[in-house]
């Protein structure tokens, strides 16, 4: 069975499964997620824990089968934990997982928790996951999105007691730390930690949050697209910047903007042929946020102001592989920086 992460805690209370995955790139939810279920199965008498990683072809799946089906030496019940760094357990791993599960069915002395990064869409549809899935609980984690992440922090102040002035100063705190910590949970679960040591429970104003918030935003390429599209200009320079910063190849950033822009001309075709939109949307694998971003754009973006963007990113293209042309920054972080703007004034027109 599914289960979402915000109920996973509810359905703990009710009782345990025999088998959870969790699987997911966000390390801090899925870190609370696995203590949560790790807990409720030690109130319930699970003291003993074992814990297997799976590193290369070569790795002992014999061991992980023979925990999961012994009886504990040492207490009642037991934790038998896997974690699979890739999300590949291979051809072995596979036919072991799906015995692992089936040795799960009617198990109440062994607890089995797979930790997996996060798998797409193939790889939830193999064998092994669907066994896991069946005989268990699968509890999905997505980063959160910037869209949700302000009121993500307002929860967890409020969990130690403390909250930001009500009113348009407590949302300009809020997004402040936002945009300190986007990218990286682990680092915004410590600076809230910080408030709760430096300040008491109560109203936090926003020169106690300045003052104490670090700047520990971690940022990638993709979440440039997700800004460019949704037309975020000062969201798209503070990304730039960060990614320069850390060292981002100039060809990674590019391909993400030309990509995003080829996208657009090609669904733009496919509307233009009188393809439905869901459909051209499908057949160019454009989903989840990005699919509603592109809903929006393209009943107004003009396949001429595509075009222009097209032939932008062609220049870029030719001045990140060190080509200087005319009218154009020879620096590829300026020309990169004028390319997304380019494109999110189009986005921006969409609104």
């Amino acid at each position: 069975m599914q289960v979402a992460l915000d109920q996973l805690c509810a359905h703990l209370q009710r009782g345990l499964a025999p088998l959870y995955v969790l699987h997911g790139d966000e390390p801090l939810l899925q870190q609370e997620a696995a203590d949560a279920i790790r807990a409720a199965a030690r109130s319930r008498g699970h003291t003993e824990r074992h814990v297997f990683t799976v590193s290369g072809a070569h790795f002992d799946w014999s061991a992980v089968l023979a925990a999961g089906g012994s009886l504990s030496l040492f207490a009642e019940r037991q934790i038998v934990e896997l974690r699979i760094p890739t999300g590949k357990p291979g051809k072995n791993g596979s036919a072991a997982l799906q015995q692992l599960a089936q040795s799960a069915r009617g198990n109440d002395s062994t607890l089995t928790l797979v930790l997996l990064p996060r798998l797409d869409r193939a790889m939830r549809a193999g064998d092994w996951f669907a066994a896991l899935a069946a005989e268990g609980a699968a509890v999905q984690i997505d980063p959160v999105e910037r869209g949700a992440l302000a009121q993500w922090i307002a929860r967890r102040l409020a969990a130690q007691g403390q909250r930001v002035r009500a009113g348009e100063e407590g949302q300009r705190t809020l997004q402040f730390f936002a945009d300190c910590i986007e990218g990286n949970l682990l680092a915004a679960h410590q600076e809230i930690q910080k408030l709760a040591l430096l300040h008491p429970a109560g109203e936090l104003t926003q020169a106690q949050v300045e003052a104490a918030v670090l700047d520990v935003a971690r940022y990638d390429a993709f979440q440039l697209s997700e800004a460019v599209l949704a037309g975020q200009t000062a969201r798209v320079q503070r990304i730039l910047d960060g990614l320069q910063a850390e060292g981002v190849s100039e060809v990674l950033v590019h391909w993400v903007l030309a990509e995003d822009i080829r996208a657009l001309w090609r669904v733009k075709g496919a509307l233009s042929a009188g393809h439905p939109l869901p459909m051209a949307l499908r057949e160019n694998r454009i989903w989840g946020p990005k699919e509603r971003l592109f809903e929006r754009i393209l009943p107004q973006a003009s396949a001429a102001a595509l075009a222009r963007l097209l032939q932008s990113a062609h220049t870029v293209d030719g001045i990140v592989k060190g080509l200087k042309l005319p009218d154009w920054p020879a620096n590829s972080w300026l020309a990169l920086q004028r390319l997304a703007l380019q494109l999110c004034r189009l986005t921006q027109a969409a609104r």
